[in-house]
Order: structure tokens, then C-alpha cells, then sequence
């Protein structure tokens, strides 16, 4: 039997909303780096989905196609000997011209498919309509994309259409390659539901199956939803797909941790956003896994099920999950070693694709209205790919080698903390989906057990089911080597944070060789001692290495000059790290705001407005605010991701201290008149600071806004300070 083999492919969607298109190639950036494909040669793919969609190479039926970016790909593919796998419509809807309810799709995506195989005879591998049931459900039953219908009778007829288009692609592609194949993708999840809701989950799971069951000729009088298609006037239409099936050559399953789904009638345990209904009755549709245990049977289930329905080889065509790296890495590795299983107990599951290779942007709004990047095996947000640990775990899985440390432990769908409702219990024995402990799982060592960063690495490390240990002073001095090196040897971490050190700014003036030898000297040791053991680091500066040059941001690449005993022990600390050997990760970041520590600008400006009192605050000196929740994610992704080097790391956006108070008062609905804006020279501050100080990245920006970072700071507050 042949290995299992790794594809990839980039999210590729061109969707319609109204009159605009979203082209998330051009959202980012793939679009202009056809080079981008050079960088998949050492990661063990074999073959790429690889997109040729009819909206972008001929968006107007007037006009002669524009095969530019589609030749440049595909010749680059054919000689680094990758396997391409044409896409023709991924969630599209076809050009201005036509749309999923409009006759002509058929066959102008037919014209458009015997034009590309014409260009391109040499590609065997073809999936002319992505998803098409989804496609069908988010266009034409939601409203979502266009042409925006919400209704079953206009539902049905965007999957007729999409599959009677699939069908006549393939004819006209294997009327010049013969030997073509069909690789039919679709999200496959099930529908659990309450014994009151058993009639709904029961359609549910039987139009899940609509796509290929259409495609394989099985939708004849005898099928469960014949009579409900013909009720709307399509019985001609699905005899024609009876007599004259395209069975694909292999079902491209793709599932996502939110496709399995629960329904429950007993509205009041959920959320309002959460409700809808049915033609007799109102329910919550949620996430299976926020609410099952045990859990639903996720991607095995719908693999098994697949194989057991149509006897059809199965390829994993998307796994993507849009959350922490670390979670990325176990979702990924999850769906590998699944696959490889069912492999072994007969299953022909074939290749398991590493999707959104790029990353992908707007999923949070469906795709609906500008939304959040997140990245894939590359994180494109400094304009040029960079490899995260997506990317190592690719290669890693394809040659045998050790995995990411941060791939151990257990995804956040196995951990207690998925459950958001209240627990609905299956009548499955507890072990029937229980995934297998993970002792000995590697450690991540943070520095500063009583510092504000230290304690918020360590909470986060928590949230995201990363092994870590919390070192305070009394186990690792920073001025001890002995104590360093013991402590290394004893929990013998993957990689060390080191959050410790000097932190109080103006004392650092009277106590300068103090703060030189624990935030310089100090860090250089541990670090040090980190490369001889072959451990990354990461380290803290700060936005005070920075003089009176009079920028507007400062970047990585600005030349310090610091004005005060702080800036220059964090300066000197930079400059031991980047001429030493070894992996260190260097983050300058700044003014630090959270709802974990009394002691910041933030939280002080609402306990003193919550008590009337007056508050003053400069007008006068400018810095980027750092939410330091956001700061501690970004940080972890970029340790998980073997990032080196100096990263700014802010919320980006420049403001005086004065400002940023009337930005928290706002936010917490508080007297903004109750703020002073003063001169920083009447504020007693003994160390010098440069006017203005704020942070930006030439590396890419990796955090929120300022103000999403000052919304999520009123809305958590409550609840760590009282």
C-alpha cells in the first residue's frame, strides 16, 4: 500500500457579497507571490490544490481570459514534480454574468473547464466546484453570499446546479484527458440533537450526504429526500443525475471542529445568537463539542462513515484550524495520525491536505465583511511568507522526524474547558472517542513568578494546554549560574521565557549597576546557558531603548539611544543576545495594560474614577499601549513558530498617556472630566523618557487594534478586579 501522502493547498475562495467579490488570494497577498510555491519543495507535499477559478481568469464574459497567474503556478508546480489538483469554483457563484440559480452556470463553467484542460492537458487531478452542498446552504439558504436567496426550493436548486456543473466540467475535461479523475470535496459533519428535535437532526444528516449521493446516481425514488426535491419541481432534473451519474474518484472529506452540531429544544441554556427554528419549532444550534460528553465521533466518524456509505477512496482535503499555534499543531497532527489508523484497519484513506497554507482572512464574519487573518504554515502580515511551526510539522510528519514540542498535549475539543453549556450526555460508553493520555510532556519555562508577565505567560500557557513551569527567584537566580544551570537540568525545557528582572523604571536611576547586572548580565547567563543545552529563549525589552529621534513609530530596524538607566540596561541585554550563539527571540513591547494586575496605568485610571477622585496623566509623552493578554499569545506563536531575532510587539497604535485614560474611561463607561491632562514634568517622574516611543513591526503585525485590546480590557476587568 502506498504511504499516506501530505497535500496542501491555499485558501482560494472567491466569494460574492452584494456586488463585491472576496478574493482571499488577493486578501493575502498569494495572489502577488507566485513564488510562493517554491517554498512547499523541502516540506513533503505531493500535490496542491491548486486554484484556476473562472471568476478570476474570465470575470468578463466579453473579455479573453486572463491565464497569466495561472500559467506561472502550474509551471512552477510541473517543475518542482508537484501534483496539481485544479480547482475551478471554490464557494463562487461564477462571474457577474450568471449565479448558482441561473441556467448558464452549467454550462459556462463547462466552457471554462474545456479551456483549462486545453491549456493545462497534462493535469489529471480536478475538483471543478469546491464544496458544493456548503456552497449551496451559504448562498442560496442563508443568504449569506450571493445570490443571497433563503429559502429550500432556491437551496435545492444551487446544489442541482453546482453538481449538474460538476458533471458537464468533467465531460468536457476528459474529452481531453480521458484518464481524468474527480476529487469531490464537501464539509462532513453529524447532527445530534435532542429526542424532541429527532426529526430535524434526521433531514440533517441525510442532506449532509446530498452532494455526492446526487453525483453517484443514488438519488432515485427510492432515496429518503426524493419526494421532498420533486415536491419543489426538480424531478426531471435529478432523473437526468440518476441515468447519467459522475461518481467521483475519490470524496475529499473536510471537517472542522465546529461541523459537528447539537440541537436542543430547550432554549433557555443557550445563547440568543445560538436560536433558530424550523417550520414547528425553535431550537439552539451549537457546536457538538462545546456541549457533548462524551464527545461527538469528529473526523474518524466522518471518514467511517464516508467509507462505509460509498466504498470510495477518501482524502482529508482541508485541515485548518483557526486558533492558537499550538492548537493548530495538534488539530493537524490529530487528523494525520487518524488518518493512518483507518489506513491500517482497512480504510482507504489516501492523503491528509494541510489547508489555508497562507492563512486566510474574514472567516469570522463568514466571509461577509473585513474580519481577522489567521495564519496557516506561513503568516503572511509583513508582506512575505513566513514559515510558522505549521510549516516544521509538515515536513516533520512527512520524514519521520520529532515532532514540535508544542504539538503535545491535548487539543483544546479533549479538554474539560471546550464545554460552554451545559453537559448533554450520549449514551456512548466514556471511552468509545477518548483520546489517549500524553504523559511526560515537554515543559515551557517561564522566568518571573511574581512579575506581571510571568504570571500572564503562565495563564496563558494554562489556557492553551501547554506544559509550563512558573520559576520564581528562590529556584533560578539570575545572577547564580549554578542555580540557572540546576534548574535547566532539572525540568529540561523545550524553551525558557524569561519574564524576570528589573522593572521599576525611575529606581532603576539611583540603583543603575543593579539593574544592569539582573536585566543585562542576568538574561545574557540564562541565555547562555539555554544555547549550550540547545534551548530557544525568548526575552523582554522595551520601547525605552528608544531616544528623542523624533519618529513618529519606531521599528525594528531604528537605531537605539537610550535616556535612561532602564532603556540602557534592556539596550545592552539586545546587544550581549544578538551576538550569541543559539535561538533567542527578543521582544520590545510597552506599556503594559491587563485586568490580571492591579498595579497598571489601566486598571489604576478606573479605580480612581470609580472613586470620583481626579486622575492626571501626561499629555505630552506618547507611547502603544501593550494589552498583555494579546502580547502573551503573540509571543507564544512566535516561540511555537522558532521565530529568533527582535519582534515589536504593541497594540500599534500611538497615544498619550493622557489619551489612552480617556480611552479606558470610555470603555468602562466612566467620567472622562475626571481626567487632568498635565505636563510629564509635573508628574515626578525621575528618569528621563523620549517624548514619544510607540511601537510598530516591519515584520508584521501580530496583535489586534488598541481598540479591540481596550474593548476586551473593560469587559474582562470585572472579573479579575474587584
Amino acid at each position: 500500500m502506498i504511504d499516506l501522502e501530505l497535500w496542501a493547498g491555499a485558501e482560494c475562495t472567491v466569494n460574492r457579497v452584494g456586488d463585491e467579490f472576496r478574493d482571499q488570494l488577493i486578501l493575502t497577498g498569494h495572489d502577488r507571490r507566485p513564488s510562493d510555491i517554491e517554498l512547499l519543495a523541502d516540506l513533503g507535499v505531493k500535490a496542491l490544490r491548486f486554484p484556476v477559478l473562472w471568476e478570476r481568469v474570465s470575470p468578463d464574459q466579453h473579455s479573453a481570459p486572463d491565464w497569466d497567474w495561472s500559467d506561472r503556478g502550474l509551471n512552477l508546480l510541473r517543475a518542482l514534480q508537484l501534483r496539481p489538483i485544479i480547482g475551478l469554483v471554490h464557494h463562487g457563484s461564477g462571474p457577474r454574468h450568471t449565479s448558482l440559480l441561473d441556467d448558464s452556470f452549467v454550462d459556462g463553467l463547462a466552457a471554462h473547464a474545456l479551456a483549462t484542460a486545453r491549456r493545462y492537458p497534462w493535469v489529471t487531478d480536478w475538483t471543478p466546484v469546491n464544496e458544493p452542498l456548503t456552497t449551496a446552504r451559504f448562498s442560496a439558504l442563508y443568504g449569506y453570499w450571493y445570490p443571497h436567496a433563503r429559502d429550500e426550493a432556491a437551496f435545492w436548486t444551487a446544489l442541482l446546479t453546482q453538481v449538474e456543473a460538476t458533471r458537464a466540467a468533467m465531460e468536457a475535461i476528459r474529452s481531453v484527458n480521458p484518464s481524468a479523475r474527480l476529487i469531490q470535496t464537501d464539509d462532513l459533519g453529524r447532527t445530534y440533537a435532542t429526542s424532541a428535535l429527532a426529526d430535524q437532526a434526521g433531514f440533517d444528516n441525510a442532506r449532509r450526504w446530498m452532494g455526492w449521493d446526487l453525483l453517484c446516481g443514488r438519488v432515485d425514488p427510492g432515496h429518503d429526500l426524493w419526494k421532498r426535491l420533486c415536491d419543489h419541481g426538480l424531478e426531471a432534473r435529478l432523473r437526468s443525475l440518476a441515468d447519467q451519474p459522475c461518481v467521483p474518484d475519490m470524496l475529499g472529506i473536510n471537517h472542522y471542529l465546529t461541523s459537528d452540531r447539537f440541537l436542543d429544544h430547550r432554549l433557555q441554556r443557550y445563547p440568543p445568537r445560538t436560536h433558530g427554528s424550523n417550520a414547528t419549532r425553535a431550537f439552539a444550534d451549537v457546536e457538538a463539542v462545546r456541549v457533548l460528553d462524551p464527545p461527538a465521533a469528529g473526523l474518524r466518524g466522518a471518514l467511517q462513515e464516508a467509507w462505509h456509505r460509498y466504498g470510495l477512496p477518501l482524502a482529508v482535503t482541508e485541515v485548518h484550524n483557526g486558533c492558537s499555534r499550538e492548537e493548530q499543531l495538534r488539530w493537524f497532527t490529530e487528523a494525520w495520525s487518524t488518518a493512518g489508523e483507518l489506513r491500517s484497519q482497512g480504510t482507504d484513506v489516501r492523503a491528509v491536505t494541510a489547508w489555508a497554507l497562507y492563512g486566510s482572512s474574514g472567516w469570522n464574519t463568514l466571509l461577509t465583511a473585513p474580519g481577522l487573518y489567521e495564519s496557516g504554515a506561513y503568516d503572511v502580515r509583513s508582506g512575505a511568507p513566513r514559515p510558522t511551526a505549521m510549516a516544521q510539522l509538515m515536513r516533520a510528519l512527512t520524514t519521520n522526524s520529532a515532532l514540535p514540542p508544542a504539538a503535545e498535549g491535548l487539543g483544546w475539543w479533549h479538554r474539560p474547558s471546550r464545554l460552554h453549556h451545559p453537559v448533554v450526555n450520549r449514551p456512548a460508553p466514556m471511552n468509545a472517542h477518548s483520546p489517549p493520555a500524553r504523559p511526560g510532556a515537554r515543559l515551557v519555562l517561564i522566568l518571573g513568578a511574581t512579575g506581571t508577565l510571568g504570571q500572564a505567560l503562565a495563564r496563558a500557557c494554562a489556557r492553551r494546554g501547554l506544559a509550563y513551569h512558573l520559576s520564581g527567584r528562590a529556584e533560578l537566580d539570575l545572577l547564580d549560574p549554578a542555580s540557572i544551570a540546576a534548574t535547566l537540568d532539572r525540568h529540561r525545557p523545550w524553551a525558557v521565557m524569561n519574564a524576570a528582572g528589573w522593572v521599576r523604571v525611575d529606581e532603576a536611576e539611583d540603583n543603575g549597576t543593579a539593574c544592569m547586572r539582573i536585566n543585562a548580565g542576568g538574561a545574557l547567563a540564562v541565555a547562555h546557558a539555554c544555547t549550550t543545552r540547545a534551548i530557544p529563549t525568548v526575552n523582554f525589552s522595551t520601547d525605552l531603548v528608544f531616544g528623542d529621534a523624533g519618529l513618529s513609530v519606531y521599528r525594528e530596524s531604528d537605531v537605539p539611544a537610550p535616556l535612561n538607566v532602564y532603556g540602557k540596561s534592556k539596550w545592552r541585554m539586545e546587544q550581549a543576545l544578538a551576538n550569541l550563539s543559539g535561538q533567542h527571540l527578543i521582544v520590545r513591547t510597552a506599556a503594559f495594560f491587563s485586568p490580571w494586575d492591579r498595579y497598571n496605568f489601566a486598571v489604576a485610571v478606573v479605580d480612581r474614577l470609580r472613586r470620583k477622585e481626579r486622575f492626571a496623566a501626561a499629555k505630552d509623552s506618547f507611547v502603544s499601549p501593550t494589552y498583555v493578554p494579546h502580547l502573551c499569545e503573540a509571543t507564544l506563536d512566535l516561540l511555537i513558530d522558532e521565530a529568533a531575532g527582535l519582534w515589536h510587539l504593541s497594540n500599534e497604535e500611538a497615544v498619550s498617556w493622557a489619551q489612552f485614560a480617556v480611552r479606558i474611561s470610555r470603555a468602562c463607561d466612566l467620567d472622562e472630566s475626571l481626567i487632568d491632562f498635565v505636563c510629564s514634568g509635573d508628574l515626578g517622574w525621575k528618569a528621563s523618557r523620549p517624548r514619544a516611543s510607540p511601537l510598530a513591526s516591519e515584520r508584521g503585525a501580530l496583535m489586534p487594534s488598541l481598540s479591540q485590546a481596550v474593548q476586551q480590557f473593560a469587559r474582562e476587568l470585572e472579573g479579575f478586579v474587584r
